[in-house]
């Protein structure tokens, strides 16, 4: 993918990050400039999304809806990291790994979310190099494109936001196995201050971090041989 085309695709992860998010009434009232912020091509693709959040006057039924597609079906989670190592430690190493990814490009989380939450990790494309950010979501792309199948043979409206990310990157996603079973163990993990959660979801880190790790957002045996994103 060209470097221009990389370029222009910061504003789509920025809005694809929103429209992720829990329906909030500010944002709902933005649909407008946040389709018109989009390319021809992003907002065709995502026009039954946009119907779906459009024609909706009932906000407390859309929230419903949300959380019954996403924070009640484990197969829709929006933590990428469950859909990879389930309830096991491994998924604990990797959300650590993850935020040092963040915290090497200058950002820290400013929620409560885990590192994880796909609206983070998109918003956070939006603010890196079009480069470093095609790479991660090559490397991500199988576990998003494994979220994208579950909602679209749920007919979920979603599945289209998804199906939009596979056009974003040349890497062709791979099919994955189920998760492990098992329990994580009992550690709290503090990832950034402990905030209230409102927007944004990232912010400005003075200075840069170090000493980040290879992020597995997929078992071993799905990986392609090689760097990828910068990972080993």
């Amino acid at each position: 993918m060209d470097t221009v085309t990389m370029t222009r695709q910061a504003p789509v992860f920025s809005v694809l990050s929103v429209l992720l998010g829990y329906p909030e009434r500010d944002w709902l009232d933005a649909l407008p400039e946040l389709h018109a912020t989009l390319p021809a091509e992003a907002r065709t693709r995502l026009a039954p999304l946009f119907d779906f959040l459009d024609q909706s006057d009932d906000l407390i039924d859309l929230q419903e809806q949300y959380v019954a597609t996403f924070d009640r079906r484990t197969a829709h989670s929006l933590h990428l990291f469950e859909h990879v190592h389930g309830e096991s430690r491994d998924r604990g190493q990797a959300m650590v790994d993850l935020r040092n990814e963040y915290l090497k490009h200058g950002l820290e989380p400013a929620s409560i979310e885990l590192p994880d939450y796909v609206p983070l990790f998109l918003e956070f494309l939006g603010q890196i190099p079009a480069e470093a950010a095609e790479d991660l979501l090559g490397d991500a792309i199988h576990v998003l494109a494994r979220l994208g199948d579950k909602l679209a043979e749920s007919d979920s409206p979603y599945a289209c936001l998804f199906a939009q990310l596979r056009t974003m990157t040349d890497v062709e996603p791979e099919v994955l196995p189920d998760p492990p079973e098992g329990d994580m163990e009992e550690t709290l993990i503090t990832f950034g201050p402990q905030a209230d959660g409102t927007e944004p979801l990232l912010m400005r880190r003075p200075g840069g971090g170090d000493g980040a790790q290879p992020i597995v957002f997929h078992p071993p045996r799905a990986r392609k041989a090689g760097p990828a994103g910068g990972q080993a």
